[in-house]
Parts: structure tokens; sequence; C-alpha cells
């Protein structure tokens, strides 16, 4: 199951089409879907998550926390709309570009990949840009 919540003024188009891509990518990483929550926010929400759950006083896209049982994807993804639209603009792509890959960025830290060395971070571009081509293809 997957859930779209906001905690922003912002709806999300396409529902059924993101939940079908986001649950094609879980199984072509060799899982299975949950629970996985979304939940979109502004700057202010995700700041408060960013300070009191990881110590990290600065804004971020997105947070992610885990839930990982087994082989079944389970989390909770929250994105701030406010800095999707800046990183829109400064990386010179369209909103729903940067909010699809934001989106998909979050489960594939569910699936086991990381960013926090530049190798780790290119595959994470790799894999973001491939579910990126089957959401568009």
């Amino acid at each position: 199951m997957i859930e779209f919540n906001f905690e922003t003024d912002f709806t999300l188009e396409n529902e059924t089409l993101l939940n079908e891509w986001i649950s094609k990518i879980i199984a072509s990483e060799g899982f299975e879907v949950g629970e996985v929550h979304y939940i979109f926010c502004d700057d202010e929400f995700l700041h408060k998550l960013n300070v009191e759950f990881l110590n990290h006083d600065t804004l971020t896209d997105v947070i992610s926390f885990d839930y990982r049982m087994g082989n079944q994807i389970n989390g909770e993804i929250f994105i701030s709309i406010e800095r999707v639209q800046d990183n829109a603009q400064d990386f010179n792509n369209s909103f729903e570009e940067e909010l699809h890959r934001v989106m998909i960025h979050g489960i594939l830290h569910f699936c086991g990949y990381k960013d926090k060395t530049d190798e780790e971070e290119a595959l994470m571009r790799s894999k973001e840009n491939e579910a990126l081509s089957i959401l568009n293809g």
C-alpha cells in the first residue's frame, strides 16, 4: 500500500500512475510493497523533523524513515514542496521531474542504495534516472 498525505497546500496529480510506478520500481529491485507513506510538507515541517530526529539544523528536500521488514518495503518519506520547487529552479528541471526524482530517491534508500560517497551518489543518480525513464517512457 502506497499512501500520499499532505501537510501543506499541495495536491498530487496522477496518484494512480505514481503508485503503479513506485510499485514497479520496488519490484524491479527484488522487494515487495508493504506500507509506504509519502508526506508532502513545507520547509518548516521538514526542518523540525531534521533537527529532532537527525540532529541536522538544515533545510532538506527529503527525509526517509526506513521500516523495512525483510523483503518488504515499509517506511515514511517526507518531502518539502518548497525545497523541490527551489531545487527544480536551481537544477533547471521541471517541478514534476524534480518531485518524481525525490519521490523515488526515498524508495531507492529503502532498497539499500546510499549516497554518502561520490561512488554511492553516482549509482543513486543512475538508478533515479533509470526509474524516471520508466515513468516518462
